[in-house]
């Protein structure tokens, strides 16, 4: 099956398994409130969370339903620090800005479990990811990822190498790998439902089949709907690679890219054993990754490509089984179930962008494939900037983002250029 055009959820796994939910109303007339935030993924989420707990009236304006986007679409993977890890952060741009924002690499993932606990979700949470090497440059550099880590406070690691992979992953493929224990995978689109119910128990108001047609800025600022309008003292823009023009300052230096992922029938405790002993979530060090994991019914869940641009590919499948099989072949007559696509936000740098426009519309987007973490802490980044403690969002927010070469038109062909020639140089192991 492929992705639904329409506003509903995609025909994926997560959608075909998803906690009951209510269908939220959509916005019919003029309300009032502290904050608009704009985008039910998890950005939003976090921010709404974080500000309703704060005491702040929060309305949240969604075009389609709850988790549509990247966050109820993506691989399940709780994996920490960013696309850009620490030692390129502080070669480009300094030693305290590494600091700064390496403080916070593993917030993200611990904000996630203490959401989980207190509001009690039922997102089938398991522990450990791990990274595989594909050749020995890859390891020698998982040696030193391994290093950077825990020079920033990461001490749950561990390398594998040898018979000793087999433990947490069974594929020829991999010559090591560095394991994550305190990473760990679980089903998205539950987490961001149980984040959405969560927000609406501390007050907050959701709407969805509301997408924001105008924003006019002012203080405060108005937001219209088809039906209806919010007037905000402040907004948070969090609709990642869906906002669609609303406002076209967030767009320049960022492009939309669409990945895909398969989900087979269930393989039984058996089978599955045979791939993933410990039930870890694993991600391959190439450039264009491959990343799978288990689902709590033993199906695998397998993803990887990226489409530049976030158009879909005409057959899912047929994209991405050949990589499942590469890493499996055993699974050769095993029937796949789902197949659906996701757009998430690149940006050039590889960091996300944070930002405030006219002092009251803030925004945090560009998570460039690694947004489950960093939507998290962008929340409550967002909510202490609201709050007048600006110097955690204002790291991020100094980072320089220039535009794509080549402007709107080029980004996309000079971006799949620049991604052959990393999967060229993945493929040679050099």
């Amino acid at each position: 099956m492929t992705a639904a055009s329409s506003t509903e959820h995609a025909r994926s796994y997560y959608a075909a398994t998803a906690n009951p939910t209510p269908q939220r109303p959509e916005l019919i007339g003029e309300v009032t409130c502290d904050v608009c935030v704009v985008g039910a993924g998890f950005t939003g989420m976090s921010s709404a969370l974080h500000l309703a707990e704060r005491g702040f009236s929060v309305v949240v304006l969604e075009s389609a339903r709850v988790g549509y986007g990247a966050s109820g679409r993506n691989g399940g993977q709780i994996v920490n620090s960013y696309s850009r890890d620490m030692d390129v952060i502080e070669a480009k741009y300094g030693a305290e800005t590494a600091r700064s924002l390496g403080d916070m690499a593993f917030e993200g993932n611990r904000i996630i479990r203490e959401r989980i606990d207190t509001y009690d979700i039922r997102c089938d949470l398991k522990n450990g990811n791990l990274f595989a090497a594909c050749n020995a440059k890859q390891w020698s550099e998982l040696k030193e990822h391994k290093t950077l880590w825990e020079r920033y406070g990461n001490h749950e690691l561990e390398l594998l190498e040898g018979s000793e992979l087999a433990r947490e992953v069974v594929s020829e493929r991999f010559v090591g790998a560095l394991v994550d224990h305190s990473g760990g995978h679980l089903h998205p689109l539950n987490l961001v439902l149980g984040e959405a119910a969560a927000v609406e128990t501390l007050g907050g108001r959701i709407h969805e089949q509301s997408p924001v047609v105008a924003v006019e800025q002012g203080d405060p600022v108005r937001l219209r709907t088809p039906r209806g309008s919010v007037v905000a003292d402040q907004v948070v823009m969090a609709g990642n690679a869906y906002l669609n023009g609303v406002l076209p300052e967030l767009e320049s230096r960022s492009m939309p890219c669409g990945t895909q992922i398969i989900t087979t029938e269930p393989l039984g405790a058996d089978l599955a054993g045979t791939l993933l002993p410990n039930d870890m979530a694993v991600e391959d060090c190439n450039y264009l990754l491959d990343y799978f994991r288990l689902s709590a019914d033993n199906r695998l869940i397998y993803g990887g490509g990226v489409n530049y641009g976030g158009q879909d590919p005409d057959n899912i499948e047929a994209v991405i089984r050949p990589k499942m099989l590469r890493t499996f072949p055993q699974l050769a007559n095993v029937k796949v179930d789902y197949a659906w696509s996701g757009t998430f936000l690149m940006t050039l740098n590889r960091l996300p962008q944070f930002g405030v426009i006219n002092d009251n519309i803030y925004y945090a987007q560009g998570y460039s494939g690694h947004g489950v973490t960093c939507t998290h802490l962008a929340g409550r980044l967002i909510a202490e900037v609201m709050e007048g403690r600006n110097e955690r969002f204002d790291a991020f927010a100094d980072l320089p983002h220039l535009p794509f070469p080549g402007g709107r038109l080029l980004r996309v062909p000079l971006s799949a250029l620049g991604a052959w020639y990393y999967r060229t140089r993945d493929a040679l192991g050099v």
